[in-house]
């Protein structure tokens, strides 16, 4: 059996869930525990420490570790990091709080951990939404998250009461050490990761065949957290993926897996912070297309590709693939990009989202070249209710 191909971020593969005796002292512990409620995106986040996807964190970020992911993105030991990880409650939970408590985290009156809380500090949300977001327009998606949440962080380790995880998509629901497993398994020394939150459409399916060329495998990694309310639905985009990849990839060299993060839309931080999560899921090469994690026109287009440009390989870990904005060219008669094809943007099938919504919701299907009509039937079907 081959060794890993990579290491994970920080160097250890965190793994903070229960089990066995463990597991049992501390579900009995915890029935004395006050207990916080959490939402759905800190949920996500607690699976993903819990299990390694966000290696080396063990817990919710103290105001070092904050402060130093806001404004250097670098944890305090000055380990490379984007996004802050943190748990926001109110004043009165803060109040109730102390240094060395315990605390039971529940998502739905579900126990899903304990909390020791280590600390509590104040983020100031103005500095970090421009830092993190590049803006502090409340129409920001992410920055709307960041102002609604309470003014207060607890910050300490974390133990899961068993897995966290609430799977939607049970067999394709892995973990960290699991695809890394497969990868064992596989012989696959170099494996490429593609982040998406939307059906992969033509322009995706090239990004994601050219990056094959290079390595000896693909992990279709769509992130199945939470999402702006207008995305495509998590079950219905697996139906597309299930699709394309029955018809048009070869079974041996493609892992279609889910990631359970939920969305920033912070767009370059969230381009780096994507790729160390599928560093430690295992693997050693990331796509990077265009406007990544983007929403609306708060990023340019090519910004979350320049932002690796300032990180010193060492420190990510983890190479980049990145590729200009793909479309099937006419006259080409093929795929292409700007540094492929010399034709006129006339020649270029190029449609947006909107024109696709509009074509789905009137049961017209996009043309072959944009999507693949299997994908398209799926979305149409949607659309419909």
């Amino acid at each position: 059996m081959t060794t890993d191909a990579i290491a994970p971020h920080g160097g250890t593969l965190v793994n903070r869930v229960l089990e066995g005796d463990a597991l049992a002292a501390a579900r009995e512990r915890a029935k004395a525990l006050r207990t916080i409620a959490i939402d759905d995106r800190v949920r996500s986040d607690l699976e993903m420490i819990a299990t390694g996807g966000l290696s080396p964190l063990t817990g919710f970020m103290d105001a070092a570790d904050h402060w130093g992911v806001v404004d250097e993105m670098r944890l305090a030991d000055g380990t490379l990091w984007a996004i802050p990880v943190t748990l926001p409650v109110s004043e009165e939970e803060a109040t109730a709080s102390h240094d060395r408590e315990e605390i039971v985290l529940a998502f739905e009156g579900d126990p899903l951990a304990i909390l020791r809380v280590e600390s509590h500090f104040r983020p100031d949300k103005e500095r970090e939404a421009q830092k993190v977001y590049g803006t502090t327009d409340a129409a920001h998606p992410g920055v709307a998250y960041l102002m609604s949440t309470g003014p207060v962080c607890l910050a300490g380790d974390i133990q899961a009461l068993g897995h966290p995880a609430r799977p939607q998509f049970p067999a394709y629901h892995r973990d960290p050490a699991s695809t890394r497993e497969i990868f064992r398994q596989r012989g696959w020394r170099t494996i490429c990761a593609f982040q998406t939150r939307n059906p992969v459409h033509r322009a995706h399916e090239y990004l994601q065949k050219c990056a094959m060329e290079m390595v000896d495998a693909l992990l279709l990694h769509p992130l199945v957290g939470a999402t702006k309310g207008d995305d495509i639905p998590a079950d219905v985009r697996m139906r597309c993926y299930e699709a394309l990849l029955k018809g048009y990839y070869p079974d041996d060299r493609v892992l279609l897996s889910v990631f359970p993060a939920a969305m920033r839309y912070a767009g370059p931080r969230e381009a780096v912070w994507h790729a160390i999560a599928r560093k430690n899921y295992g693997c050693t090469h990331f796509i990077v297309g265009r406007d990544h994690a983007g929403v609306g026109s708060y990023y340019g287009t090519y910004d979350a590709q320049k932002i690796f440009e300032t990180i010193p390989a060492a420190d990510l870990g983890i190479v980049p693939i990145k590729f200009d904005n793909s479309f099937f060219c006419r006259t080409c008669g093929n795929m292409a990009s700007e540094k492929t094809c010399p034709h006129p943007p006339a020649d270029r099938v190029s449609l947006s989202g909107t024109r696709v919504r509009e074509m789905l919701k009137a049961g017209e299907l996009p043309p072959a070249e944009f999507t693949r009509p299997e994908v398209a039937k799926i979305l149409i079907e949607a659309s419909r209710g």
